[in-house]
Parts: structure tokens; C-alpha cells; sequence
């Protein structure tokens, strides 16, 4: 507020604002720009809104940038100009910065285009992929001279790479007088784009002058496809890092599911190097760190993110605050997920649908379908991922009618083509209520071939409901698409034993053995003191696990005063019933949570995260245990949350 009474007041602060204005805060920009609208100072009008075009961009607030240039002068400058097609075109605004480059060269031909004018055009050409557009503009290039400048040539070997143009990529590079580090990254980053990082560890190994970002790009081509060991390697023996090359390894773990790698390298980065000086993570990285901590559940880093987020006075822009909402509604916590929502300054389509795939993750169907008609009513138009939070709302909830709704809406009103994960939630949907028959004929009339998820799908309502004939139809299909699919197998051997049909589920053990059909490991991870610890189904290396199973027993045994009763036939294994109940109690979700209730102060919640789902016995011992010890428990598994307190679930037992 002084600052906007200072500048209300006086010319010359204005100025003088104006020159550092990239360094301001985004409430400081806007009290600037209100100061200037109040009190113009006597300069070229050009000269304000180039610098509050700037500013807005660097804090990735396009939408402010491009009122600033309509409104604040009425006959724009090449510069001008510029720094809009800047703005939209460093936003991926791909469409809109096309669009204002015709509009420039419609409407001021004494206006000639330069080199950072084209730059942004052919960025935008390449984002959208337009080839004929390029072609054009590359001629535009030749014919008003700047052929020779690096910076657009530079743009022109990047554009035609992403055509997928090779060949003319490299033709333009090795007709470059001028080649400067630049170039030869944006050549290394071209062939590992395609796939060929033989072709640009090649280029790499003859470089005679090597940036921080050449390792870059050449970290980052390895971990593209795939190759984390390669990556490392090359990580491990470069010379001096920068963020930049740490953010390349992060993401490639990130990218590759590696999510424990990428939260022990992003601690690695925080000790000093040999000057003692710490590298500070910026938002790249901590939005990466981010995305891990959301699927390993590790809420405790998630947290101190967040915390070095404020230490540093960190500005929350979209992707920061995606990544923080997207951590704390997949940690468990959907209440400061929705804090951090809420508080977000400019939301995108993003934005909304991981708040409301987050709220249907913890059962709050009725939310997330008022967050859907809120999304609407701000003109924000859903795509295919908010229509799969809305559907997951539906499915979780079992609102049948709600759900075939919305599928309609989103095929007809807003013309987006189910994906085979839409079909999987109807499907899902309908099986679960009971709706088989059109279950079964919905997956019939998909437009997409369905895979095993959708079929698995409708093989869970046949096992809930007891339709063995539909069962085995369903299994049939799934074999079909993969002949080594251990959920049709445990099916069958289940639905033929309780049948009674003891020697067709001897059978279907046999035919399991033959074919060497492994059950995918059962795993769960709990964070305890910021350390993520990792626990698979009948696991007995970790250091406490005589102090775990002793805890396991002990909590059974009272639990079984207050009617636990062991449901053993959730185990597939043909052993005596004490043998299944030994079983159970090795199953993945318990052993973490006897190392939390040991490891933990009394009273302490305890997040667990599963990878496949939680099993009807664990689910009615969890619920037994939280009144027991006087826990909240909190388990993430494959498909939803449960918050398990006071002797019932969130879920309501519909999972």
C-alpha cells in the first residue's frame, strides 16, 4: 500500500520502477500498473507497457499482458509488438501468437518484423506443428534478409526438427556461417527429440566448447528414452552443475517412474559443494520433486517444499501451485489441497481438474461435481482429464445416473472422444451397481478397442455379485489380450472354489504353474521422520521386522475380541486356514502400518500408500484397528483413499 501512495504522488518513482520491474512482486506489478493508470508519466507511452508486459510474463500471467497491450497505447511500436509475441509464445500460446503476428502485418506495413519477432513466430510454428505456416514464414525469413542471424536460424533448425524434418535441420545447421553453443545444443536436442541420441552423443563427443547445457540436453535425451543408467553416468562425470542439469536428472526419474531416485538425488543437491555453496532449487525442480512426492505419498518433503516455497517469498504460479495442490490431494490431504487451491491467483483447466480428481480420490463426489459446474460457470471449458475426475467421482460414490450424465455431456456438448479410461469408469461404474448386462454391452459399442482394465472392470462386478458364467466369459477376453493376467487366474480359482468345484480350481492352479504366472507384488510405502520406507507383501528385510510382526499379532488378537475375523478367502493359495491367516497378516498395508504405530508418537496419523488395491480383509482390520489404538489411518491404494477413524471408512465400503 506505501508503495501505491508513493507512486500516486510522484513521477519519477515510476520511472525508476519501470527499469527493474522484472524484479517485483506480482502485488507490487499490479500496484505499479494501478499507479500508472492513475497518473501516466509524460514518456512514450510504449516505454510502461513493454516493461508491465515483461513483468506479467515473467510471472506467467499472460491474460494481464495482453490488457496491458491493448490498453495502454493505441499505436504499438515494433518493440511493443514484440514483447507480446514474446509473452504469449514463452506460454505456449501458441494459436494467439500466430494470430497477433497476422494481425501485425495486417495492420501496420511501415512495421518490418526482426529477428526476436520471428524467433517467436517460429516457435510457435514448431509448438503447433504447422508446416506449411512454417515453410512460409522461413521464406518470409529469406526474402526480408535475416538468413544469416543466429538467433533465427537457431529457431529454424529447432522448428524443422520438430516437423521431423532431419534432414532439412541439419542441411540449415551445417550451412550456418556462424554456430555458437546454441546452435549445437539445439542440434543435440534435435536428434534426441527423434529418438537418435547414438546420433547426438556423436554430435556431443565432438563438441569442442561444452555448456552446462549441452550435459543437459544430453542428459535429457538419455532419460527420454529410457536409459536413467546412461543419464546418470553422464550426470555423475560432468565437470560443474548448474540447477539446470540437476533438473534434468530429477525429471528423468520423475518421467520414469523412479520417484524414490528422484527424492534422494533432489536431497543430494541440497548439501554444499566444494565452495560451500548450497544451489538453490528453483521452480522446475521443485515442481518435479513435487510430482514424486505426490506418488510416493511422502507428505513430509511435500511439506517442506512447501515451506521453502514461503521462506523464499517463491511467487505461487500455475505450475507451483498445481504441483503443490496435486501433492497434497494424492498425500491424503485434501483439505490444504484445497487451501492451496483456493489461494491461486490465475487457475487453468489443470488447476480444476486435479482438485477434482482429488476430491473424488477421497470420496467427495458432491464437491467435485460443484467444482465441475464452477469450473463452467467461470467459462472454463473441461477436457478429457477433468471428465475422468468427474466420472471417478461418480464411480466412487456409485451415482449411476450422475455418471452416464456426464459421459453424455462430454461426447455430445463438448465433442471430446471417450478414451478407453472413460469407458473403464462407466464400465466400473455399472458393473459395481449391479448393471452387468450393460456393462458388458457398453463395452461391445466402445469406439475404442477395450484392453484389460476395461474388461477387469466388468470382472469385478461378476466377482462382487456372484455371476460365474459372465466371470468366465469376461476371463476369456482378458486371456485373450494378455495370456498371463494373474487377476483372471486368482478369479477363476477363487469363483471355482467357493462354487465347490474344487477340481476345476485345481486345474486353473495347474495351468497358473505351467505358465509361470506371477501376481504382480503387493507393495506399500510409508513416510516416517521425511524417509519413505518400502514394504512388500510377506517382506522380512527390514532391520525392526521381528518388533513389526510381534506389533501385527499383538493388534490382531485384540481386534479379534472386538470380531475381527481373518477373511481368508482373499488368499489364492491352496495352504490350511492357519497358513491363510499367517498370510494375511504379511500382507503390505499391515507391516507398514506396525512399523508407523511403533515408530510414531501415540495419537499420530498414519499415511500409507498401496499399489494395488487394499483387500476386504485389510480394509475391515484397518477400520477395527483405528478404534483400537486410536488412530486415524489414512491408505492410498490403486484406486482412491480411505480415512479409516473411529471404526468406519470414508469409502463407506463401496471400493
Amino acid at each position: 500500500m506505501v508503495l501505491l501512495v508513493i507512486l500516486a504522488n510522484l513521477q519519477t518513482p515510476i520511472v525508476q520502477l519501470l527499469k527493474c520491474s522484472s524484479t517485483l512482486t506480482i502485488h507490487q506489478i499490479f500496484q505499479l500498473h494501478a499507479a500508472i493508470l492513475i497518473s501516466p508519466p509524460s514518456i512514450d507511452p510504449n516505454i510502461p507497457a513493454v516493461k508491465l508486459i515483461s513483468a506479467y510474463t515473467s510471472h506467467a500471467n499472460d491474460q494481464q499482458a495482453l490488457l496491458v497491450f491493448h490498453h495502454h497505447h493505441s499505436n504499438p511500436n515494433l518493440i511493443a509488438w514484440n514483447s507480446i509475441l514474446k509473452s504469449l509464445s514463452s506460454h505456449n500460446k501458441w494459436t494467439q501468437t500466430l494470430h497477433y503476428f497476422n494481425t501485425l502485418l495486417l495492420l501496420d506495413s511501415s512495421i518490418s518484423p526482426d529477428e526476436y519477432t520471428f524467433t517467436s513466430v517460429l516457435k510457435a510454428c514448431a509448438g503447433l506443428l504447422v508446416t506449411k505456416k512454417g515453410e512460409k514464414t522461413h521464406g518470409m525469413v529469406l526474402r526480408r534478409g535475416h538468413h544469416s542471424n543466429l538467433f533465427i536460424m537457431n529457431s529454424l533448425v529447432d522448428m524443422y526438427f520438430k516437423f521431423r524434418q532431419v534432414r532439412v535441420a541439419r542441411l540449415l545447421f551445417d550451412e550456418m556461417c556462424v554456430k555458437d553453443v546454441v546452435s549445437w545444443n539445439t542440434l543435440i536436442s534435435g536428434y534426441c527429440s527423434t529418438g537418435d541420441v547414438i546420433g547426438a552423443r556423436e554430435l556431443f563427443d565432438v563438441m569442442v566448447e561444452r555448456s552446462i547445457v549441452s550435459w543437459s540436453a544430453m542428459i535429457a535425451g538419455y532419460t527420454h528414452s529410457g536409459d536413467l543408467d546412461k543419464a546418470r553416468d553422464l550426470f555423475d562425470k560432468m565437470p560443474e552443475r548448474n540447477v539446470i542439469c540437476w533438473n534434468a536428472m530429477i525429471a528423468g526419474y520423475t518421467q520414469n517412474e523412479r520417484y524414490s531416485d528422484a527424492i534422494r538425488l533432489f536431497r543430494e543437491m541440497q548439501r554444499p559443494v566444494e565452495s560451500g555453496r548450497i544451489l538453490t532449487p528453483n521452480d522446475v525442480t521443485l515442481v518435479c520433486v513435487l510430482s514424486a512426492c505426490a506418488h510416493l505419498g511422502a507428505l513430509d518433503l511435500g511439506k517442506w517444499v512447501h515451506g521453502f516455497i514461503k521462506r523464499k517469498k517463491m511467487e505461487l504460479n500455475l505450475f507451483l501451485g498445481n504441483a503443490l495442490c496435486d501433492m497434497y490431494a494424492k498425500s491424503g490431504c485434501i483439505a490444504e489441497a484445497k487451501e492451496i487451491f483456493h489461494r491461486m491467483i490465475h487457475k487453468d483447466v489443470v488447476s480444476w481438474s486435479i482438485i477434482i480428481s482429488g476430491l473424488a480420490m477421497h470420496g467427495k463426489a458432491k464437491e467435485a461435481l460443484v467444482c465441475f459446474s464452477d469450473m463452467r460457470s467461470m467459462g472454463i471449458n473441461p477436457n478429457d482429464i477433468t471428465f475422468l475426475g468427474v466420472l471417478s467421482a461418480c464411480t466412487h460414490a456409485g451415482l449411476v445416473e450422475d455418471g452416464i450424465r456426464y459421459f453424455d455431456l462430454m461426447c455430445l456438448e463438448f465433442e471430446i472422444p471417450p478414451k478407453v479410461e472413460h469407458y473403464g469408469c462407466m464400465v466400473d461404474l455399472l458393473s459395481r451397481a449391479g448393471r452387468l448386462e450393460e456393462a458388458e454391452g457398453m463395452i461391445q459399442t466402445m469406439k475404442v478397442a477395450p484392453n484389460v482394465v476395461v474388461w477387469g472392470a466388468l470382472l469385478g462386478g461378476c466377482r462382487i455379485h456372484s455371476d460365474i458364467d459372465r466371470g468366465q466369459r469376461v476371463v476369456e477376453r482378458i486371456l485373450e489380450l494378455d495370456p498371463e493376467h494373474p487377476g483372471s487366474y486368482v478369479y477363476l480359482y477363487n469363483a471355482y472354489s467357493s462354487a465347490g468345484r474344487l477340481e476345476d480350481a485345481a486345474a486353473c492352479r495347474l495351468k497358473m504353474r505351467s505358465r509361470q504366472v506371477v501376481k504382480t507384488p503387493a507393495c506399500s510405502w510409508i513416510e516416517v521422520n521425511t524417509t519413505v520406507y518400502e514394504f512388500f507383501m510377506g517382506d522380512r528385510s527390514h532391520p525392526r521386522i521381528e518388533q513389526i510382526l510381534e506389533a501385527t499379532r499383538e493388534l490382531s488378537g485384540k481386534l479379534r475380541v472386538v470380531g475381527y475375523r481373518p477373511d481368508t478367502s482373499v488368499v489364492s493359495q491352496s495352504i490350511d486356514e492357519e497358513e491363510k491367516e499367517n498370510a494375511l497378516s504379511m500382507h503390505s498395508e499391515k507391516l507398514a502400518f506396525a512399523f508407523g504405530l511403533i515408530s510414531t508418537s501415540e495419537g499420530t496419523l498414519i499415511r500409507i500408500v498401496k499399489n494395488l488395491r487394499v483387500c476386504n480383509d485389510c480394509h475391515d482390520w484397518m477400520k477395527l484397528a483405528s478404534t483400537a489404538v486410536n488412530r486415524e489411518i489414512i491408505l492410498r491404494d490403486r484406486s482412491r483413499f480411505h480415512h479409516f477413524k473411529d471404526g468406519s471408512c470414508s469409502c463407506n465400503d463401496y471400493w
